[in-house]
């Protein structure tokens, strides 16, 4: 008998062979997905190969994106932070409608889609671009960066932060390395990627 999101797999195209069979812990973790988030997508339809890691990093996925001490406008900003520094254009797509819904400005957004300054209009929204970006970026943060985002966040939030940034920046090497299909009815975002290469801005015109 066909599980019931078999058509996840069929529909999904990446460097990945399709899952053909799934043993009994696979079969569990899709239909728990299926069930919580309408069907095997993104980084997961990866994961899965590896069903003990999918279970741990969809666990934390959940986390970050639903439960963490961030709002959930500076949870989607911090996705779309560690989405575009790691060029994974299938995240940005997944989220950028989802953090305009949540309260984040479209035009800071194509900014920072384009990599130039996003200009946030919040000063929560630009502490946490500063601080995410110089962690992403330089691999550390300067004192007064720290000092600005420890009295917004706080510890927990910074803790949260920290590894939300992780997350997602794991979910992007993934989407990316394996080549997990973009989504067909979405303009490219990043005027310097075209598919999953790198390309001179002028190129991409």
């Amino acid at each position: 008998m066909k599980h019931p999101a078999d058509h996840v797999f069929t529909e999904v195209r990446m460097r990945l062979r399709p899952l053909t069979e799934m043993n009994p812990r696979q079969a569990d973790l899709v239909e728990r997905m299926v069930n919580q988030r309408g069907g095997v997508k993104g980084p997961f339809t990866a994961f899965l190969r590896s069903p003990e890691l999918c279970d741990l990093v969809e666990e934390l996925g959940t986390y970050c994106t639903r439960g963490s001490a961030l709002p959930l406008r500076l949870r989607e900003l911090t996705l779309l932070i560690a989405a575009r520094h790691c060029d994974a254009q299938h995240s940005w797509n997944a989220h950028v409608d989802k953090g305009v819904d949540a309260g984040l400005d479209p035009a800071a957004l194509r900014r920072l889609a384009h990599r130039q300054d996003p200009q946030f209009g919040e000063a929560d929204e630009r502490a946490l671009h500063r601080f995410a970006t110089e962690v992403l970026e330089h691999h550390f943060v300067g004192d007064e960066t720290y000092a600005e985002a420890l009295e917004r966040f706080g510890e927990h939030g910074l803790v949260d932060l920290l590894a939300a940034l992780g997350c997602f920046s794991m979910f992007a090497m993934v989407l990316n390395a394996f080549q997990v299909d973009l989504q067909p009815d979405r303009e490219p975002p990043f005027p310097d990627i075209k598919g999953f290469t790198r390309v001179a801005v002028r190129d991409a015109l």
